[in-house]
């Protein structure tokens, strides 16, 4: 009987942000309660479709709404249409107990009527495909395709069926055709779950086949919340909920990679704005560099990226309510006091994410692009037009 696709346990899953459960083991899921309300409006006013795009920014749970609805699916009754005691009460919630036999055995990757789509390990089996290929229906390289025998094999309990995939923005033109041409003729009971960051990347005949689910950015309770049942306790979440832009994978690596410190040190900095401390500024470039600086490096270019757009909108929207380093609030008003400073600082963001794009693929000096987008701030400090 075809089982979901597991790898080693050490071995990186490409739907798992590190330093947080997996989405199969998360019980509880924050800040999605509308997503969650109209597929069990659908479930329980029969109007079920086989294809859910489950769409939104990363991070922000659809993963973990996709295991959830997986579990309910997996878990619920199927109701005869001569059951001679009625259909029970329709569920309020998508909520399975833990120990229910299905969800063990969701949770164990050992569900027969659960299959995952995600990226494969390479031919060497040292990291995971950029895609997912056809090795990922396959199970391995030549293999028979496994979720078509999934598809075609008759369910023992004569259960519902589930298909996750994630992401379906991964899939590669071969497996996108592959599981559109599932989706216009969709088996019997059986029940498709993409998770989307970016649709638009998606085949359209995909989407049209697809009810669409939204998923939003988190408040900063529902953040901590996730935080906290991720087993990650820390002060001031409420500037790591202004920080991550309400995403929880975001507040997870930004903790895990200490963002807040690196993002209140930028902040410290500016604060020399219109003429920073350039030794400071060198120092802070040059740790970017070699092996161990590369994460530091990407870390580094998405919080200037994060401060650019935050200065911009102070510009029209005033400080933010809530500052995510000390002194921010401050340091905002005082660099962008009004609508044409914003224009400058939105132009700045911009050109600056086509440089650091640009620089990334061609392997520019990391400490070099780090210190040239400074100092472009630098410059764009003393060019702004006073009050």
């Amino acid at each position: 009987m075809a089982r979901a696709l597991k790898e080693d346990d050490a071995r990186p899953l490409p739907d798992q942000i590190e330093g947080a459960p997996h989405p199969s083991q998360t019980n509880a899921l924050f800040g999605q309660a509308a997503a969650e309300a109209d597929f069990l409006e659908a479930f329980t006013t029969g109007r079920m479709h086989s294809g859910w795009l489950i769409t939104g920014p990363r991070g922000v749970g659809k993963a973990t709404l996709a295991w959830r609805i997986a579990g309910f699916l997996l878990s619920q009754p199927m109701q005869a249409d001569d059951d001679m005691f009625g259909a029970p009460p329709p569920p309020a919630t998508l909520d399975v107990d833990p120990d229910h036999p299905d969800i063990r055995l969701l949770r164990a990757g050992a569900h027969p009527r659960l299959f995952i789509v995600r990226r494969a390990l390479n031919a060497t089996e040292t990291a995971l495909q950029e895609q997912i290929t056809m090795a990922a229906l396959r199970g391995h390289k030549d293999g028979a395709n496994k979720l078509m025998e999934f598809l075609h094999q008759s369910a023992t309990d004569g259960g519902r069926r589930v298909v996750i995939i994630d992401a379906a923005d991964e899939m590669n033109p071969s497996v996108a055709n592959s599981i559109l041409k599932v989706l216009e003729e969709p088996p019997r009971n059986t029940y498709f779950l993409l998770v989307s960051h970016q649709p638009s990347r998606l085949l359209p005949t995909i989407r049209s086949r697809c009810r669409l689910l939204r998923c939003g950015f988190l408040d900063a309770g529902d953040v901590a919340a996730a935080l906290a049942q991720a087993e990650i306790t820390l002060e001031g979440t409420e500037a790591l909920a202004a920080l991550s832009g309400g995403s929880v994978g975001e507040a997870i690596r930004l903790t895990t990679l200490d963002g807040l410190t690196l993002y209140s040190d930028l902040v410290s900095l500016f604060n020399g704005l219109p003429k920073f401390d350039r030794p400071r500024a060198i120092r802070m470039a040059d740790s970017c560099t070699g092996k161990t600086g590369a994460t530091r490096f990407a870390l580094m270019l998405d919080l200037i990226d994060i401060f650019l757009t935050r200065v911009a909108r102070a510009g029209v929207e005033g400080p933010p309510a809530v500052q995510a380093a000390p002194g921010e609030a401050l340091l905002l008003a005082r660099l962008s006091p009004h609508d044409h400073a914003a224009r400058i600082w939105a132009t700045l963001a911009q050109e600056v994410s086509e440089r650091t794009r640009h620089g990334k693929a061609v392997n520019l000096d990391p400490a070099a692009l780090i210190l040239d987008t400074l100092f472009r701030i630098e410059q764009t400090a003393r060019d702004i037009p006073p009050v």
